[in-house]
Parts: C-alpha cells; structure tokens; sequence
C-alpha cells in the first residue's frame, strides 16, 4: 500500500488543493489521515482534499508526490478509483429522474417534489458514508436488473410490485441514526405518513410499510414478489466485484465509526456468519444466477479476515 498525493493545483475556497490517495485499499488512507490530524469532512468517496499548506508535510509523513495522471492511474489499476456514478453528487442527479419515473401523478406534484426532495436529502447527509444516495441507487439499479430478467424469464413484475419494491427503495433507509430496528420502523412510519398524506391508495402504503419493516430481519413470505426483488436488491451490494465489495465494507465501517475494531470485528463477524447460514442469499427467481456464488465468496473472504486480525 502506497499513500499518493497530487500537486496543490485544484483551486477552492481561497487556495489550492491535493488529492490525497492511497493505491490499494482505504483502510489505510483514513489511518494516515488521521495520523496528519486530517478531519474527516475532507474525505470524498475515494480521496482527501488537502488544502496547500497541508503538501509539504504530508510529504514528510509518507506520501508519495506524483502528478494527477499518474494518481487517477495508480487509483485506477488498483481498484480504488469511484466510478463517477457511484459519487453521491452524481447520484442525487440521477435519481431526481428516477422518481419522476415512478409516475406518482401530477395532481400533487408540488407535494410530491417536496416528498422527494426531503428524502433525497436525508438520503444525501454528509453523516452517511455507505447508506447514502449511491446505495439508493445502487438498490433502485438492481430492482431493474430483476425486472428485465424476471421479462425474459416470462414471469414478469406487475407494475404494481414494481412501484411497492421501488418506493420501499426509496424509504428503507430514509431514517438512519445507526440503531438497527428503530431506524427500519422510524422509516416505515415516515413512510406511512408521506405516502398517506399524498393519497396514495392505503393497500399500496401498506405494502410499502410492511417490506421496509422486513428489512430488519430481511424475510418475506415465499411468492411475495415484490419483496423477493427488493430484499435482494438490497443485499445485491454483497455480489459486486472483490474492488466494488471492499469499498462497500470501508464505507460500512465508516458508519459505523463509534465502535471499536474489537467491537466490530466481533459485530461484523456475526453478521457475516449469519448470512453464509443461510440456505439462500438470494431468493427471488429474477436474481441473476452469478449473484449468489459471487456474494458467498465475499463474505468467505471477509470473515477469514476479520478471523486472522482477531488471532
């Protein structure tokens, strides 16, 4: 692992700024940077932005100076590098029109703007490293990866299970302050209350509660449709390449930062454990069928990790 920095040439706020990098893997940058005293509000997805009087010290500390080509090269070959898609800015872009898209009617819309601009905000806090708006996204993307699937396997989702699984989507984690179980239903009633007071019809607002609550233990009754495609796409995350899912496990770690390494090593193990358990990760028949060997593989990798670290 190799900590990289750029040339102070990216004019902000008065001065210039470097990236600040690491080749390999973000664990180690969030520690270097919190040795040179860097505040976490300066991390950005995949890099620090470190103002000019910062360079030369940095340089004193370990980090490596290269020219910006050869940083977005280096982050790039070694699997760090944040798509432009996945950043949260973009994200919040592409998601604007992606409510529209769920066609929630024009006789409210002012309502119904607000409503997605209130969660399009939560969803973008700067307190959210993994649950923000690129997991939004990111689960949105793939209820349509099962959609299309679920067509060419002649078992396609009714618009009405694929507005329940989107809208759940867009609630499940609209509420989270990290207490697991009281953000799930804190999220189902807001759920409730915003969709209610839109005049949705009440079996839909109920189908939208009940598959956020699900969340909490991630079951559903076999042949609930729209559920099986939401709950997988959720977990979805859990099949990405080895790059994609080692981000995804330094951005959970990161919200869960008020925990010791013990602590989480022990939490984090557990949780792994209880998915590899299960007979099935994966449980709607619109899932891609490389989704599961890939997801196992990855938590395979993950817990004996966090078992070596722990002996």
């Amino acid at each position: 692992m190799v900590i990289l920095i750029d040339p102070p040439v990216w004019p902000a706020h008065g001065t210039t700024f470097s990236h600040l990098v690491s080749d390999s893997a973000l664990g180690e940058l969030h520690e270097f940077a919190a040795r040179a005293g860097i505040r976490d509000r300066a991390f950005d997805v995949d890099h620090y932005d470190v103002p000019a009087e910062q360079y030369e010290a940095l340089v004193a500390l370990g980090a490596e100076p290269v020219s910006g080509s050869t940083l977005v090269r280096r982050l790039v070959a070694g699997g760090v590098r944040v798509p432009a898609r996945d950043r949260p800015k973009r994200a919040r872009l592409t998601l604007m029109r992606r409510w529209d898209e769920l066609g929630m009617g024009d006789d409210q819309q002012s309502a119904t703007d607000a409503l997605r601009d209130d969660l399009l905000d939560a969803w973008s806090s700067p307190a959210r490293h993994y649950h923000d708006a690129t997991h939004l996204l990111s689960v949105l993307d793939a209820i349509d990866t099962m959609r299309l699937r679920a067509a060419e396997l002649g078992a396609s989702l009714s618009e009405r299970e694929l507005l329940t699984a989107r809208l759940a989507a867009w609630f499940h984690d609209a509420v989270y302050e990290g207490a697991a179980g009281d953000d799930e239903r804190a999220s189902a009633a807001l759920a409730v209350e915003r969709l209610g007071a839109l005049g949705l019809a009440p079996g839909l607002v109920g189908d939208v509660e009940r598959l956020v609550l699900a969340t909490i233990d991630h079951e559903v009754q076999r042949g609930d449709a729209a559920g099986e495609v939401f709950m997988d796409a959720d977990l979805a995350v859990l099949a990405r390449t080895e790059d994609g899912y080692a981000r995804y496990v330094a951005l959970v770690r990161r919200d869960y930062a008020h925990v010791t390494d013990e602590q989480w090593r022990v939490g984090r193990a557990s949780v792994l454990r209880a998915l590899l358990g299960s007979a099935r990760l994966f449980v709607s028949p619109a899932a891609p069928e490389d989704w599961e060997p890939r997801a196992r593989r990855n938590l395979e990798r993950e817990l004996k990790g966090l078992e070596a670290s722990a002996s």
